[in-house]
């Protein structure tokens, strides 16, 4: 379990979510070589979003900021 500041939480938040659809977008791309690979990655990527937004969840009254307000 990571334990995250109520400071750093909202952009942790955001910046996987960022991530998440840069990293989506790029296996549209015809220059992505190793697809399967790459698709990995994404998962382990999401997972960790998952994770993240769930602690998230648990800190959410006191950061002061819904979790809705920023996905």
């Amino acid at each position: 379990m990571i334990e995250i500041s109520n400071a750093a939480a909202p952009m942790l938040v955001q910046a996987l979510r960022d991530a998440l659809r840069y990293n989506e977008q790029l296996l549209t791309s015809e220059t992505l070589r190793d697809r399967a690979h790459y698709q990995e990655y994404l998962m382990a990527v999401s997972q960790l979003y998952a994770e993240v937004k769930a602690q998230y969840k648990r800190i959410e009254t006191a950061v002061g900021i819904a979790l809705d307000d920023i996905v």
